[in-house]
């Protein structure tokens, strides 16, 4: 018999950029083990250097980033990131992305505009990567977008039971969704909580002007009930905010604001401080700057989420099982 069989090892190793460090530092401390050294800077003109000082021929490599403000820098050095790990031989290359970049152009609303959540996923592809890790995707359908796997997180779990444990004996909990098209979410976060009822506000979104939406209507009784208002992300907390004021116009008791990713572009943060809203409660995906954080906020770690992962994709596990099958 000819060939040689070798028993070998598999070596995950977790890498990461310098958008959020503190972030990917916790998840691998909880994966148990450390983050390999690099050496990262720019050159004068801004390009971006990466190497890794330690061998990576053969590993199974995580490579976290966090798409986040100046955005287009950091998912360049994530792309430049993931080609230093194909030229250096890993063996397989997941991306993980907590937030994704360019999520929200995921279709074309009007005639000549670009699908740039598919572009991001080509070069993804194109750079080497064989798999992606995302939390809450602004749209399901980013998940076809990559030639590969894709295990789209959901932060639900983290931030429901949360507010379960805070508010949980509140008897008359509502769970809101700030538009119609998230209503499967509001569901789950309503199964979570114990069967709460439902209800939704109706808006319409202007096409010639970003970030802004017109009219307010809830869909549903929210009257004498704290509402649970459940969102992706919060940008510069218009939309939020104006439904936080809808739901007190219709008598509600008082709004909790849940949302997985805090971009919190200005004036996000002032509207946040002077809106009706109880609590604003957000997960890290993103990292805050001291100046953002305000009395109503509560942060919340995506952590131990992302390195659930990240050892379930490792060890061939099932990803899928950490949300009762809805992942």
């Amino acid at each position: 018999m000819s060939g040689m069989k070798l028993t070998t090892e598999k070596n995950l190793m977790v890498f990461s950029g310098r958008a959020h460090p503190e972030l990917a530092e916790e998840v691998a401390e909880l994966v148990g083990t450390g983050l390999v050294p690099s050496s990262m800077y720019d050159f004068a003109n801004s390009e971006k250097y990466v190497r890794y000082e330690e061998s990576v021929r053969g590993c199974d490599a995580f490579v976290i980033q966090s798409h986040t403000a100046p955005i287009n820098e950091w998912i360049m050095e994530h792309l430049i990131m993931v080609d230093a790990l194909k030229r250096a031989s890993a063996k397989r290359i997941t991306v993980v992305m907590p937030f994704y970049g360019y999520s929200r152009q995921d279709k074309k609303h009007r005639g000549r505009e670009p699908i740039s959540a598919r572009l991001v996923a080509d070069l993804f592809k194109t750079a080497g990567a064989d798999r992606l890790i995302s939390v809450d995707l602004h749209a399901d359908q980013i998940q076809g977008y990559f030639d590969g796997p894709v295990d789209h997180l959901m932060a639900l779990p983290i931030l429901a039971d949360y507010v379960r444990g805070k508010y949980g004996a509140e008897s008359d909990l509502a769970v809101v969704s700030p538009d119609a098209g998230r209503i499967k979410v509001a569901e789950r976060w309503s199964a979570r909580l114990g069967g709460v009822p439902l209800a939704f506000i109706h808006k319409s979104r202007r096409t010639d002007r970003p970030n802004e939406t017109v009219a307010n209507r809830v869909v549903g009784e929210v009257e004498g009930r704290m509402c649970v208002l459940v969102d992706d992300m919060i940008d510069t907390g218009g939309t939020i905010v104006k439904a936080a004021e809808a739901l007190m116009e219709q008598g509600a008791k008082g709004v909790i604001i849940a949302a997985t990713h805090g971009i919190l572009s200005d004036p996000a943060v002032d509207r946040l401080k002077n809106s009706p809203a109880t609590e604003v409660i957000l997960t890290n995906t993103l990292p805050l700057a001291a100046d953002k954080h305000f009395d109503k906020l509560t942060m919340l770690s995506i952590a131990p989420l992302l390195a659930r992962a990240i050892r379930a994709v490792f060890e061939d596990g099932s990803v899928t099982s950490m949300f009762d099958g809805h992942a």
